[in-house]
């Protein structure tokens, strides 16, 4: 058996764990997975602890530490999203397959293809050079990083000290393009609401009571609208104050990805492209904040006309913030703002959701740098840098509390179709990891 096939059966038999973290009903699946993971690490000769938290499991892993090596920390996560609808999926989700050089099966790209490569990479390296490494290694494998990693703060403050490290390494970002290798050097942050509008005691006849009461489902499209003037830019009162001008070679930098305004439009299937003026799409999509409507609801969603005037209605709204934003000072922002237009008709219960910073690191340190070679060595082309638009709170957590910077090396494609049905993960890029991670570790240890 050649290594690619050895490599391909044994992430297979990883993916074949429906680790969802978010259905209770599978949380053996996820410890089994967990279990599997370790058992992986500890063949390898790493040191390997499965930790309990309140939630599923963290795997810890360890080579022998020497004083003079840098320590690298690895982070993935092995749980994975729902698979509804499950009706659309070519093939079962958790039975993966290869067609036309991909993976296909839930958590083949987020995240266990691109974690599970940096596990190939290094248990190569180790098999290369006797057992060792360039660098003092740690994995820190999670299962709850699709509903937030609500434990993973706490533990990390409580394993501070075991979990020292120079830099951290993730790759759970993406590449703009196959073949092009791409460096995340930033995150947005995150600040989510809900409102309810309450009108009438109860459902009203819109024929007798129509232009006497204020309709809530009327309310909410209007306040919800209320967040963009005709230019694309979000009306809440001292949204920008805070917000720094991108950089002269970011600019530059992004214009010169490929077809950024056609492949926006053609990754989203949109009849015309929409946003703030005086910015590209992907200039939008990384580094400018937004404010979006993620769910409104009220009144009659059968078939045909029932006609009503609803009690009551609902809007979810998720801001996307950019270093400098205080993601809790967005969330009292928009309180604000909703409070100053709710009419005297209906009341209105405000509700704050969850909420994380934004991220950014220096992509010319000399990690930085370090990361730039290792893509550029295995993928053969120079390397994009890049800022993606959402949120993994968890980079700014290693920051806070292990005070270091985490190197966001993509192997994901824009149409791997992560958290839909039919997600899928290259071959290529597979195997394109695991030597990654290899040329990684041996510029790091440099």
């Amino acid at each position: 058996m050649t290594p690619e096939q050895r490599h391909l059966n044994e992430f297979f038999e990883l993916l074949r764990f429906p680790s969802i973290s978010t259905d209770s009903r599978h949380k053996g699946d996820v410890e089994d997975c967990a279990r599997w993971l370790a058992d992986k690490l500890k063949e390898m000769g790493l040191a390997t602890e499965i930790h309990p938290t309140a939630g599923h499991p963290v795997v810890v892993a360890k080579n022998d530490h020497r004083p003079d090596r840098r320590t690298v920390l690895i982070y993935g996560h092995y749980d994975v999203q729902p698979v509804d609808p499950l009706d659309l999926w070519k093939s079962p989700p958790f039975e993966p397959e290869v067609r036309d050089g991909m993976v296909w099966a839930r958590g083949s790209t987020d995240n266990k293809g691109q974690h599970f490569a940096h596990i190939l990479g290094v248990e190569e390296t180790l098999r290369a050079n006797d057992g060792d490494l360039p660098v003092n290694l740690i994995f820190l494998l999670e299962g709850e990083e699709e509903i937030g990693s609500p434990n993973l703060p706490g533990f990390l403050r409580e394993h501070a000290e075991d979990l020292a490290c120079d830099v951290v390494a993730v790759s759970d970002t993406g590449m703009v393009a196959r073949g092009v290798p791409t460096m995340t050097y930033g995150l947005r942050g995150i600040s989510c609401v809900e409102f309810v509008l309450r009108g009438p005691a109860t459902d009203l006849h819109s024929g007798v009571y129509g232009g006497a009461v204020a309709n809530p489902a009327m309310v909410a499209a209007q306040m919800a609208a209320s967040l963009h003037d005709a230019d694309g830019r979000v009306t809440i009162e001292g949204f920008y104050d805070k917000v720094q001008p991108l950089a002269d070679w970011e600019r530059e930098q992004w214009s010169k990805v490929a077809d950024g305004e056609a492949s926006t439009q053609a990754e989203t299937g949109v009849p015309a492209l929409f946003g703030e003026k005086g910015y590209s799409s992907l200039e939008r999509r990384w580094a400018r904040p937004t404010a979006e409507i993620n769910g409104i609801g009220a009144g009659y969603q059968g078939e045909g006309s029932k006609t009503v005037i609803p009690s009551e209605s609902m809007v979810k709204v998720s801001f996307r913030v950019v270093p400098d934003q205080d993601p809790q000072e967005i969330i009292k922002m928009a309180r604000a703002h909703f409070e100053a237009i709710c009419p005297e008709g209906v009341t209105m219960d405000f509700e704050e959701g969850h909420y994380g910073p934004a991220y950014v690191m220096d992509p010319f340190s000399d990690f930085g740098k370090a990361a730039q070679t290792a893509l550029k060595k295995t993928f053969n082309a120079d390397p994009v840098l890049i800022r993606e638009g959402g949120s993994i709170p968890i980079i700014q957590s290693f920051k806070d509390i292990l005070g270091v910077d985490t190197l966001m090396l993509g192997l994901a494609l824009p149409d791997c179709q992560i958290h839909a049905p039919n997600e899928n993960f290259a071959v290529e890029n597979f195997e394109a990891g695991i030597r990654m991670n290899g040329a990684l570790l041996e510029e790091l240890g440099n």
